[in-house]
């Protein structure tokens, strides 16, 4: 396993600033301090109490299983007309994405939260997927709260050796290029007691009409 950055306090703030990842079929930089303490605290504390979280339902081996973790996901536009209207972006929600925006100059209409209670909480391997015919997904996430190690591992070559990045209290990642359909990642679950961490990752989510 090849860790980049070492320590992992509680709810410490990166002080590294902009790294890019040298990875084959990847585009990946990270920003320690994308936002400050004092913003990473608001943010923290106003999408924990005011989320409208809700268990994420998944399949597995043949069942249908709760996700170790909540969710709820915002989006600018509507579904098909037979199906319920997403939920817009809200003001802290919005504001969070603009400085995104101004940072990767890209525009993202989705944005999905993800919340993870305690060391229960994480996400296994995969590569991120939504009802988009977008194939190249790029994907901007923002973490505020507890410390989690993000993984990350080539699909295909499997003599590459796995990359572990810290993501600390108002850090930004991007995943850019073909990362998505060329590595995958997962947040591991850990025996340490840990606070939440709430993670959003911006999306560019393409409907078929």
């Amino acid at each position: 396993m090849m860790t980049l950055f070492e320590d992992t306090e509680l709810f410490m703030s990166g002080n590294r600033g902009t790294k890019t990842f040298d990875l084959p079929d990847a585009d990946v930089m990270l920003i320690d301090t994308f936002f400050t303490k004092e913003e990473s605290d608001y943010y923290y504390t106003t999408l924990l109490e005011q989320t409208r979280w809700h268990t994420y339902e998944m399949p597995m081996y043949e069942k249908v299983v709760a996700a170790p973790r909540l969710v709820s996901w915002f989006e600018d536009s509507v579904k098909k007309k037979d199906k319920a209207p997403t939920i817009s972006l809200t003001p802290d929600l919005c504001a969070i994405r603009q400085r995104v925006e101004t940072e990767t100059q890209i525009k993202f209409n989705a944005v999905l939260l993800n919340l993870y209670r305690d060391g229960n909480d994480g996400v296994s391997w995969h590569s991120d997927k939504t009802a988009t015919v977008n194939k190249n997904m790029i994907i901007a996430s923002v973490t505020f709260g507890e410390t989690r190690m993000f993984r990350l591992r080539h699909k295909f070559r499997k003599e590459l050796q796995q990359v572990e990045i810290p993501l600390y209290h108002g850090s930004f990642l991007l995943m850019a290029g073909t990362t998505n359909s060329f590595w995958e990642h997962q947040v591991p679950k850990t025996a340490r007691k840990v606070l939440p961490r709430i993670n959003l990752t911006f999306r560019q989510v393409h409907r078929e009409e």
